[in-house]
């Protein structure tokens, strides 16, 4: 039998600012969401719901795997609205060889065999006119993975524009404190 969601991700964010969070980062909308009880796992749900997205690097933690987001027309690493599985971490595998068809996909050892993510950023998006989806937040819970940069791609045009390995360095664009953190992974 599937764990209850809300208080799966209750216990997991409880842990992330126990654990990992960085000074000042405080997922207050989020925790407000938890505690009122709000389908986080619904993508209906506002002001703001669960995603899960993959920084999928090379061995060397040189490169990440990007994609090129169709709605919102910018590179980002891969990810979507959650959906159900065991872990969050394989909602985010799934998204991550959905948009991308990367193959051998590996979580990282950062993760020691926990749920734990990398980072939680709760992030405005904009919305969808054509859903009647005005802009909301997502809060993505992002996971660490490795994958061979040599292998082929399949990107899910759909979805993305294109997938490419870039510089790790791309992530300061949108991920700054992803970058931080494997930065630190680096040194």
């Amino acid at each position: 039998m599937p764990k209850p969601f809300l208080p799966t991700l209750n216990a997991l964010v409880e842990r992330y600012l126990a654990e990992v969070a960085e000074r000042g980062e405080y997922l207050s909308l989020l925790r407000w969401q938890i505690a009122e009880g709000h389908q986080l796992d619904e993508r209906s749900t506002l002001p703001g719901h669960v995603t899960t997205s993959a920084f999928v690097l090379s061995p060397d933690l040189r490169q990440a795997l990007l994609i090129d987001h169709v709605t919102i027309g910018r590179w980002l690493q891969p990810g979507g609205h959650y959906e159900p599985a065991p872990r969050f971490a394989q909602s985010a595998a799934r998204e991550a060889f959905e948009e991308t068809g990367v193959a051998d996909l590996r979580l990282h050892p950062w993760h020691a065999d926990s749920d734990l993510p990398f980072t939680i950023d709760s992030h405005d998006v904009p919305g969808k006119p054509a859903r009647n989806e005005p802009a909301h937040v997502h809060h993505d819970l992002q996971y660490l993975f490795v994958a061979d940069p040599g292998l082929p791609l399949t990107p899910q045009l759909e979805e993305v524009h294109g997938a490419q390995w870039r510089s790790v360095e791309a992530l300061a664009d949108f991920a700054p404190r992803g970058l931080r953190r494997l930065e630190a992974l680096r040194a």
